[in-house]
């Protein structure tokens, strides 16, 4: 791969509201090369901090420390498992510097933006009534996000991975998103064993 400048917070902001605004394969294709790996580490890396900041308000430092590993991990298990298995069992062209980088540009807005909605939701907590009220919003709010992140999440695969059928994108997504349920659960349980 050659060597590339780094790319600034700003062209990826530019990038996500690109994506995020006009969502199709082309639109990632047109972005998929202008980061890499390390691009992808940084921007997510900005967003997890973030909604790690945001999460101490309510869950203290270890609200923070889980927050912010979890985003962490989460993508980076996800995203090489959509290479991984792109590549293995459907023959994508794509590179992990690719999916990762595409995937970083819906993924980090969308953490944030969660963490935004979440505090939200806590810090109404406490109102009788309008509790109830925001955290049916919420609710909805989440679901939405779920099923924006899932058509990205559909629109990157077939872009990172170079695949063209509609199936083999939503297998290696499932797939993926199981292997990172499993690392997840895993990581989850040695960490709570190192803090118990």
């Amino acid at each position: 791969m050659t060597m590339m400048k780094p790319m600034s917070f700003l062209e990826m902001l530019d990038q996500s509201r690109d994506i995020m605004l006009n969502p199709s394969v082309a639109t990632f294709e047109r972005h998929e090369q202008r980061g890499t790996l390390a691009n992808a580490a940084t921007y997510v890396g900005a967003a997890a901090l973030i909604s790690a900041l945001i999460g101490a308000i309510s869950g203290g430092p270890i609200g923070f420390l889980s927050s912010l590993l979890a985003s962490l991990a989460q993508f980076f298990v996800f995203t090489g498992m959509v290479y991984l298995l792109g590549q293995k069992m459907f023959g994508g062209t794509g590179n992990w510097d690719e999916v990762a980088y595409t995937f970083s540009l819906f993924t980090a807005p969308l953490i944030v933006l969660g963490a935004l909605v979440a505090l939200v939701i806590v810090l109404f907590s406490w109102v009788p009534i309008l509790n109830l009220l925001v955290g049916l919003v919420g609710l909805v709010v989440s679901l939405l996000m779920l099923a924006v992140q899932i058509y990205y999440a559909y629109l990157a695969v077939q872009s990172g991975m170079n695949l063209r059928t509609g199936s083999q994108a939503a297998i290696v997504l499932v797939l993926a998103f199981l292997a990172t349920l499993l690392v997840s659960a895993l990581l989850g349980s040695i960490v709570g064993a190192i803090f118990a």
